[in-house]
């Protein structure tokens, strides 16, 4: 018989000068022409400075106790000769580390394997979903399955407790003396977006955190609205970052639930960092106004230190260009931090028109600062605000607890990446899956372990 293999087909090949038909083109150089970009530090006026403080370093400092969370996930092929049959495995880690071990670890240049005993615990999660051309058993289609395998990710019991109760605790804002009774979901997830708005009945929501509508089950994480963003064709591939960020800050709320449940008192010892703006992204964004309720809830009855630090992108460009020296000069001096306006933003970050748009309104329950640190670092970070419009008007006193964050973000420097602390440094090395040999070995594991049949 002969051979059809795609092997032998020519590959397919371009002219090497197909470039220029783009750059003689009038409408592309027009394009070009009319673009607008970032600025350099040199353009920002002496006006846009005036939110640019230093940091008093003698602050008192509360903090004992840190815990880091941080997660990443690889794709896999399940089938060689179906490539595009795909699972995504996740994992998460949530580092506690006391302040004291950090203080010391973070004079070394590098972390050995002995200083991971410095950890005073170390929790991962674990997850793996259907990206494409894959069902789970009993599911009648992609969609619902991711939609089911999330549910039973977050309803797995946790040692005394479920992410699944700290949802509810979360959404229903149970914390409260006067809870919600209801939560208003945008799309029914069985009907698919257009569905129109369904009420999520707190009383009417099963043991099992289900509720029973006449189009079908709808699980109580179907508040992340994740199914909007699959397609049963095309995958699930693009709710992989949203997925990712939204389970790292759920971890960061089912802790503080914890220790408001055990001992409310060290609430006031914690710091809490997340890899990352302080934000929800994709489908998942309404999920800031829950999250910003529970902030504002904190800050003014018990204690939050809570921060997002970021790596990098725009923001991270920017930081570095205002603090290094341009002609002599710094806008950013070590030892100083800003606060990032609105106006700010796209004037010099993000172009954009800031009498007209509002950066974050719709995602971010933190207002961003930039920090150049007596040390040298350059650091993104985002913390808590009690509503969307303080960036519009920033003042120092609407960021509680800024000036302490920033004395302990201090201590944790670590030389293992640029401008990194050691407890993301850390938790980003213990939990990450590298292409090498992780991605090969959990390709085995799937294609051996899964149903063909």
């Amino acid at each position: 018989m002969g051979s059809t293999s795609r092997s032998h087909k020519p590959n397919e090949w371009a002219a090497k000068n197909n470039h220029t038909h783009l750059i003689k083109d009038p409408f592309i150089q027009e394009f070009v022409k009319n673009c607008s970009f970032p600025k350099n530090a040199e353009d920002i006026e002496e006006k846009d400075k005036k939110l640019l403080f230093k940091l008093d370093e003698n602050i008192e400092n509360p903090i004992h106790h840190i815990l880091a969370v941080d997660g990443g996930y690889t794709t896999v092929e399940v089938k060689k000769s179906f490539p595009s049959s795909q699972i995504a495995f996740f994992q998460f880690g949530a580092l506690l580390f006391k302040k004291d071990d950090l203080d010391s670890l973070s004079q070394k240049p590098f972390i050995f394997p002995e200083d991971m005993q410095k950890l005073h615990n170390l929790q991962r999660f674990k997850l793996a979903i259907p990206i494409r051309n894959i069902i789970s058993k009993d599911q009648k289609s992609l969609t619902s399955s991711v939609r089911k395998i999330i549910y039973d990710f977050f309803i797995q019991k946790r040692e005394s407790n479920s992410f699944m109760e700290t949802l509810s605790w979360f959404i229903f804002e149970e914390y409260k003396d006067k809870p919600l009774d209801v939560y208003i979901l945008s799309n029914d997830p069985n009907n698919g977006v257009g569905s129109g708005k369904i009420e999520l009945e707190k009383t009417k929501m099963s043991k099992d955190y289900t509720f029973d509508f006449g189009s079908g089950v709808i699980y109580l994480t179907d508040v992340f609205r994740l199914d909007e963003a699959i397609d049963d064709e095309q995958g699930a591939g693009g709710i992989l970052g949203y997925l990712t960020r939204l389970i790292e800050q759920v971890i960061l709320v089912h802790f503080i639930r914890s220790i408001l449940k055990l001992q409310p008192a060290l609430l006031k010892k914690f710091l809490f960092i997340t890899d990352g703006p302080l934000s929800f992204s994709g489908q998942t964004a309404n999920m800031h106004k829950p999250m910003r309720e529970l902030c504002n809830y904190l800050l003014e009855n018990e204690a939050l230190f809570l921060v997002g630090l970021e790596k990098s992108g725009a923001f991270v460009e920017h930081a570095h260009e205002i603090s290094l020296p341009k002609e002599g000069k710094v806008i950013l001096n070590a030892g100083h931090f800003i606060l990032l306006s609105n106006e700010y933003i796209y004037k010099y970050i993000v172009p954009g028109d800031h009498n007209n748009m509002h950066y974050g309104s719709t995602s971010y329950y933190g207002g961003k600062v930039i920090y150049h640190s007596a040390d040298g670092q350059v650091i993104v970070l985002s913390i808590p605000v009690n509503n969307k419009e303080v960036i519009k008007k920033p003042e120092l006193a609407l960021y509680q607890n800024l000036e302490k964050i920033l004395v302990n973000i201090q201590k944790l420097k670590c030389d293992m990446y640029d401008d990194s602390i050691i407890p993301v440094a850390l938790a980003n090395k213990l939990v990450s899956l590298a292409n090498h040999p992780s991605k090969i070995l959990l390709e085995k594991f799937a294609a051996n372990g899964i149903n063909h049949g």
